[in-house]
């Protein structure tokens, strides 16, 4: 009896072991696992400006690139291509700002162009009288002493005085030929006629219409000067220069 016992406990305990085993489900796999979605890449943008600083009027030769950018934009501008170059004439300073976009987003820049504006042309304002800024142009000319060749200085000075005449066509002047106190009047009013004749030829030379010019002799009648030394006379050797009324 024990030994039957025996033989039936472990057999009995085999069969409950099995059918426990066969009443478990089995486990499903886990799933495969999935890549997450791929991102696309953020655009990028460059836009440079040159030069960058101008005068008005000035072109100014803008550069850009842009990578990965489905639409791009340069303010002022509009719509243009991811890449590029566009000549410009900015009238004010003016910053080109470019914004590139595409499905990883949007980027931006910026070229800042300086637009110097001319500076104002001053008119000066002449408050001289037309006979003060005769005089402040045309000069008399001075001669050595019992002649009247026209010497260097006083072909310097003729030249100067022609140019001023050339450009005031509607002045009309008169030559007065001086001398100093030797020598007595007869002798002195044609000398300063000479010296008078001699400045007006000059002028002639120079390109002055001749009827624009009127002479007249004063001798020694009229002096600069009244002291008896060389200073003296050399002031009133001389041929002057008014405007004829």
């Amino acid at each position: 009896m024990n030994r039957r016992n025996r033989i039936l406990v472990p057999a009995v305990l085999l069969i409950a072991l099995v059918a426990v085993a066969g009443c478990k489900k089995k486990q499903a796999p886990p799933p495969p696992v999935t890549a997450p979605p791929a991102t696309a890449p953020a655009p990028t943008a460059q836009i440079t400006a040159t030069p960058t600083v101008i005068s008005a009027g000035d072109q100014v030769v803008l550069t850009w690139r842009t990578t990965d950018a489905a639409n791009v934009s340069i303010e002022g501008i509009g719509d243009v291509p991811t890449s590029g170059v566009k000549t410009v004439t900015p009238s004010a300073s003016t910053s080109y700002h470019l914004v590139a976009r595409g499905e990883g987003g949007s980027a931006d820049a910026t070229a800042r162009v300086t637009v110097n504006t001319p500076p104002a042309v001053v008119v000066p304002t002449n408050t001289m009288s037309a006979e003060e800024e005769f005089k402040a142009n045309v000069q008399d000319v001075f001669f050595d002493y019992d002649t009247y060749d026209i010497r260097n200085d006083a072909q310097t000075t003729l030249s100067r005085d022609a140019s001023y005449l050339a450009s005031h066509p509607d002045v009309k002047i008169v030559i007065g030929g001086y001398c100093d106190e030797r020598g007595s009047n007869e002798y002195n009013l044609a000398l300063g006629q000479n010296r008078a004749d001699a400045t007006k030829n000059a002028l002639v030379t120079a390109g002055i219409a001749a009827s624009r010019i009127r002479v007249i002799s004063y001798g020694k009648e009229k002096p600069f000067c009244s002291e008896s030394t060389e200073d003296c006379w050399q002031q009133n050797r001389r041929a002057g220069f008014t405007m004829d009324r």
